[in-house]
């Protein structure tokens, strides 16, 4: 037996949908292993056969998808950008939840440009999931480096006391210095987790958050241990879980008002058994649109 991609849930139609589908086959910026352009299908490959279940029984067959598929690559990479972000404004106007599938992590400078044109006037924060805190300013000679993202972010939209970073373990010396003059700015390390429980990290968040009107949620997931998740391009010893990482996503949507997302750096060519980290990606997803069902 064999299933279109979205498993019964997909319609041509954006009108009928509740989610948007946008995927960016772009790893130009990556600066360690490659791939992550690859993502986008790969992830979809995978919900050919994951009912529209999530990891917890709840169901949600009500759910209508439109997926616009991808970003048309170009050589010219401004252009690119200014494609990403075009096209992902023109889906968060529809006024459907929109989820961007990368690749690399720099993706998000576009898709963050759209997010906040859309959320104009509104307060609006940045929940950071990674192992990396991805504030450099410049990396490999290039600001647009999947290392500085959340800086273009901050230099453009929002101020450090907007901004959560999840399970961050590796630092450049900038960014710690960045931390160190930017207290506002929360971060949660992957070490913090481990002795405190993820709950913790819930409840620090929904604090930070609550009085927001919008919340995007930029996911790398190399957030996840490597154990978990292998197929990405700067893999990191010592992250979360990928239950410890479904439970936070759950309680985040029930209490925030996560408005957007992207999920980022899913490797497939680096997948070292049977695709395991494009398979997390969509259980990512899949927990999301649990959360989404009306």
């Amino acid at each position: 037996m064999s299933f279109s991609k979205w498993r019964g849930i997909s319609t041509s139609a954006i009108e009928e949908a509740d989610v948007c589908i946008l995927g960016i086959p772009f790893d130009g910026a990556a600066s360690v292993g490659k791939g992550a352009a690859l993502a986008p299908e790969a992830v979809r490959k995978c919900t050919e056969v994951l009912p529209p279940v999530n990891s917890t029984g709840k169901r949600f067959p009500n759910i209508r998808i439109y997926d616009r598929g991808d970003v048309e690559f170009s050589l010219d990479w401004p252009k690119f950008y200014q494609t990403v972000e075009r096209e992902a404004l023109e889906l968060l106007q529809s006024g459907k939840f929109c989820i961007f599938i990368g690749g690399d992590h720099s993706v998000t400078i576009p898709l963050s440009n759209a997010f906040a044109k859309y959320q104009k006037g509104k307060k609006i924060g940045f929940i950071h999931f990674d192992s990396h805190p991805d504030l450099c300013d410049e990396y490999e000679g290039s600001k647009w480096s999947h290392a500085c993202p959340l800086r273009r972010v901050l230099d453009a939209h929002i101020a450090p006391r907007d901004l959560a970073q999840v399970g961050i373990r590796s630092y450049e010396s900038e960014e710690i210095d960045l931390f160190d003059n930017y207290p506002e700015l929360l971060v949660i390390k992957a070490h913090d987790i481990f002795l405190n429980g993820y709950q913790k990290a819930i409840d620090k968040l929904d604090v930070k958050f609550k009085d927001y009107d919008a919340i995007y949620i930029t996911l790398d997931i190399d957030v996840l241990d490597p154990a978990y998740a292998p197929g990405t391009g700067t893999p990191e010893a010592g992250g979360l879980s990928s239950r410890e990482l479904m439970e936070i996503i759950n309680q985040l949507f029930d209490k925030l008002p996560i408005a957007a997302m992207d999920i980022v750096e899913i490797a497939p060519p680096l997948d070292t058994v049977n695709q395991i980290t494009s398979w997390v990606g969509a259980k990512i997803i899949y927990e999301v649109l649990a959360n989404l069902q009306p």
